[in-house]
């Protein structure tokens, strides 16, 4: 009998097979096309020729192409802007139009192959109106790369569109030299820029560095942010004097829609459904009944507890099939004023329902517990909105206003069960940011003096009431310990500005670009957590039996201790300020590009105990840094570059791990490390680069960074006590070699690239001589590095006809995922293979349909303990390849999407101005 898993899997197959079936007929059965690349009929003449950019050279892509006597002779330009037509007019005259551009007439005869060169369409104002809108398509894309004097990757708002995914987390793995740490729920969820961890990036909204909702660090989640409302993806991963210092892995820009330089309206409606939900069940609680307060901030922090200050109506825990995802969105824009004023206005939502099952595997010979069966249910909402509004007093000045909010509500069922124990955990959370903006440019002395400023205020909100951990032993509630429920809310709010000012001169052949600016950020960080221990209310002497005593958890009778853990080193305030400077000089030759610089920053770091443990409530580092860098660009060729680049970069600890914390963790003490330092780093870029063509590249290039007192967690004793905190260890070395491949054939294309990344760094760790514990150094890869990432995309463009499709796989070799504090006891995660695919059909009058499946073999992520001296001589655990202990497999299931989305964009005349 097929199973359901093996029928949803044919039944993908078979959607995407139709799909590509349906393009290949399109393509085949038609003889007659215009585009077709079949033999020239008799009686027909064939004119075949490339579309080209006047003035960059850069192949033009979807323009049409037809016979002035007989219109329906035509084409498309292809993905290589090569076109092909057959006519029965004798002495044709070819029209060449696209969106942009100067409409081109070419009269008989033609020349054999024709090379039709389009000029861009231009107005008063195109400097302040068109130039940001250079990414939004895979040739702007590549534009910006190849322009760029530091080693960036770009990805469009197009390939986002046909991407099989829809948040950012996801979507930039296809990115090269990416990968990410997944949520719960196996969505990408932080990057890891060339094997450095989360901690070493930073994330930016139009270039401005945002708070983060996490309640101890600084990285931003990147599965809060939808893919629709971006215009692009920037990925620096080597710095100039301009950009903040601390992004020793590189920098991650999200770059949002711009004003329109004509009316837009985009929308667009989506559902699909995961497999996981078909073959086992959806766990909800009733999170609508949830207290916001815990019950200390409504009584004082020193008042008592009893059951009657808690509520039960929020554990009901409900069994059903979730409803399909729906996810939409909205967008509009447009000019007024002879295209002084534009704006733009989107908004997006998702509701989508994901989870995993998770088998964890004991490892010590006297566990009776068995393999716990872990099942999650999740429900993710996202609500995205952004606005941005620009007004050129002239072609000289400009102000901009950006407005963006995200918002992400999760409410998280887990289930886990193995032979002796169960748990379950009630979560509902909510992440929100919100940033605003307001920027000018500004251009003088026939623009060789340039202004550029900015005012920028955010806010980053994460609250999580409430959240239940219920322990239970066999069929019963446990009687000691048998729930524990905690309140916790964070927030950051930044005020932040920058001044740059540039000149611009000449000299001969030489061009001179002088700058200098300077940034100041004020940081305020606040951070609360009450948790309440319950016990059975029953005791030892009636235990609670499932099904007979409660069939649900809000039928439990349990009691608080009486006094609550208020007083968690959770509680704290924060601040930080950076003040930053920099000068910065910029030398354009004929073939050469040079950019030297140096940043000036100053860290102010303070923390607060609400609630301390000793004197030691308050506590600062302070500390300056300069970073210089260098970056030479060589033009080898037309449209062919080598560029070297050098940086120093820190990294900043993290606000909660320099405060004198002590808490007992899962499975250890945990303790905080207010002497820790700041992380340094030397980087050096090589990258070769060639763009034959519009939305061709090659590149290949070299990295090596030598990291100067890594932030790692180890073990250390003090006294009696052992704690694992952070430690700066010593000096770490990451080094590898990066490839992009790009190209097209007419309506077929390839996308691949790969990194080889290597690190390694050494820590103290624990193990055994005799019957003493001893520590010894190992030297380890960093964590979250993966010495083989690779993506391939298998892209099929036919603009004549609609179709868009694409293959994607993606593979991530082995990579540490767990930091042991015993001797070669690491976990790793093995390597990874995705498939996806999607196919988009546009019709008339701006429509499309299309079809998008994620995950589409399920093959689990597996995670196991290297081999040592404390699995060696295990038995009776499972082995996974060449004998390696199992420490966990997850399932994700498939998700299909499938949308509709609609795109209008009106071409200005003179009557509309």
């Amino acid at each position: 009998m097929i199973t359901r898993r093996l029928l949803i899997l044919l039944v993908l197959v078979g959607l995407t097979a139709t799909a590509a079936n349906a393009t290949i007929t399109t393509a085949t059965t038609t003889p007659t096309t215009p585009n077709t690349a079949t033999a020239t009929p008799p009686g027909k003449n064939t004119i075949s020729g490339i579309v080209i950019d006047a003035a960059t050279g850069e192949t033009v892509i979807g323009a049409t192409i037809q016979v002035e006597q007989s219109p329906k002779d035509g084409a498309v330009s292809g993905l290589d802007g090569t076109f092909k037509l057959h006519t029965n007019v004798a002495s044709p005259t070819i029209i060449c139009s696209y969106i942009g551009y100067e409409t081109q007439t070419i009269k008989s005869p033609l020349p054999t192959p024709l090379k039709i060169k389009l000029s861009e369409r231009r107005t008063e104002l195109k400097a302040v109106t068109i130039e940001a809108t250079a990414g939004h398509t895979e040739a702007g894309a590549r534009m910006i790369e190849q322009r760029s004097m530091n080693v960036v990757n770009v990805m469009s708002a197009r390939s986002m569109e046909l991407a099989p995914d829809v948040t950012v987390g996801n979507i930039i793995q296809k990115m090269s030299g990416i990968t990410t740490e997944r949520n719960s729920s196996g969505e990408g969820q932080y990057a890891i820029l060339r094997g450095m961890d989360k901690r070493y990036n930073y994330t930016t909204i139009n270039g401005v560095k945002i708070p983060s909702p996490d309640n101890k660090n600084r990285f931003v989640p990147l599965d809060l942010f939808p893919s629709e409302i971006l215009d692009r993806i920037e990925v620096s991963k080597s710095l100039t004097a301009n950009i903040e210092g601390d992004g020793i892995g590189g920098a991650v820009n999200l770059v949002m829609k711009d004003a329109p330089s004509a009316c837009l309206f985009h929308a667009n409606v989506t559902t699909g459904y995961n497999a996981l939900f078909i073959e086992r069940e959806y766990l909800s609680f009733n999170h609508k009944a949830i207290a916001p307060q815990s019950p200390n901030e409504i009584k004082g922090v020193n008042a008592g507890v009893t059951a009657e200050d808690f509520k039960s109506e929020n554990l009901r825990v409900t069994k059903k099939r979730p409803l399909p995802d729906l996810l939409a969105g909205i967008a509009y824009g447009d000019r007024f004023f002879k295209d002084k004023l534009g704006f733009i206005i989107a908004a997006n939502y998702q509701n989508m329902n994901r989870g995993k099952n998770s088998d964890l595997y004991g490892r010590s010979i006297s566990s009776i517990e068995g393999v716990s069966r872990r099942q999650y249910s999740e429900n993710r909402q996202r609500l995205a909105l952004h606005g941005k509004f620009d007004y050129a007093f002239s072609p000289n000045h400009k102000i901009t206003w950006y407005n963006g909010y995200l918002d992400m509500i999760k409410e998280q069922t887990r289930k886990v069960q193995n032979k002796k124990t169960a748990t379950m955990r009630l979560s509902w959370n909510r992440q929100t940011i919100y940033n605003s903006t307001l920027y000018g440019e500004h251009h003088f002395l026939d623009k060789k003096l340039r202004l550029n400023w900015k005012g920028v205020y955010s806010y980053a909100f994460n609250q999580t009431p409430d959240r239940v951990d219920f322990k239970f032993e066999s069929t019963h509630l446990s009687t000691s310990s048998a729930a524990v429920r905690n309140w916790s809310h964070n927030s950051d709010r930044d005020f932040a500005g920058y001044l740059d000012l540039g000149y611009k001169y000449k000299s001969g052949n030489c061009e001179w670009d002088f700058s200098a600016g300077a940034m100041f950020r004020d940081k305020k960080r606040q951070s609360f957590l009450n948790e309440y221990t319950f016990e059975s209310a029953t005791g030892i002497e009636k235990l609670q039996v499932y099904g007979v005593d409660w069939n649900n958890l809000d039928e439990l009778l349990m009691t608080p201790r009486p006094k609550g853990n208020v007083g968690d080193p959770l509680n704290y305030d924060a601040a930080e300020r950076i003040t930053a400077g920099y000068a910065m000089m910029h030398l354009t030759l004929p073939a050469w590009d040079i950019i030297a610089g140096v940043r000036a920053e100053n860290t102010d770091q303070r923390y607060h105990l609400i609630f301390p443990r000793s004197s030691d409530r308050d506590g600062q580092q302070l500390y300056t840094d300069f970073l210089p860098s260098l970056q030479i660009k060589r033009t080898l060729i037309r449209n062919m570059n080598l560029k070297l680049t050098y940086a120093r970069a820190i990294n900043r600890p993290s606000y909660f791990e320099i405060v004198p914390y002590s808490i007992i963790g899962e499975e250890y003490k945990e303790k905080g490390n207010p002497q820790l330092k700041r992380t340094m780093s030397d980087n050096v870029d090589l990258r070769w680069e060639y763009f034959p063509k519009s939305s061709d590249q090659f590149m290949v290039g070299a990295f090596y960074k030598r990291i100067q007192d890594p932030i790692e967690y180890g073990i250390i004793t003090e006294g009696q006590d052992t704690y694992y905190k952070p430690l700066n260890m010593g000096t770490a070395n990451n080094m590898g070699v990066e490839v992009d491949v790009m190209k097209y054939f007419n309506v077929f294309g390839i996308k691949a690239n790969y990194t080889f990344t290597h690190s390694q760094i050494t820590t103290d760790k624990r193990t055994m001589n005799g019957n003493d514990i001893v520590i010894v150094q190992q030297t380890r890869p960093l964590f979250g590095q993966a010495a083989h990432v690779a993506n391939l995309s298998l892209l099929y463009k036919d603009a004549k006809h609609g179709w868009n499709a694409q293959i994607a796989g993606s593979y991530i070799s082995k990579r540490l995922s767990a930091i042991s504090n015993w001797y070669k006891d690491d976990i790793y995660e093995n390597d990874y293979f995705r498939l996806e695919v999607s196919v988009e059909k546009k019709f008339k009058f701006g429509l499309s349909v299309f079809l998008k499946g994620s995950n589409l073999l399920n093959l689990p992520m597996v995670r196991f303990y290297e081999n040592g001296p404390q699995t060696e001589n295990l038995v009776g655990v499972e082995r996974y390849k060449n004998g390696l202990v199992l420490e966990r497999k997850e399932y994700y299931g498939q998700t299909v999407l499938f949308g509709l989305r609609y795109k209008m964009k009106h071409k200005k005349n003179k009557k509309d101005e």
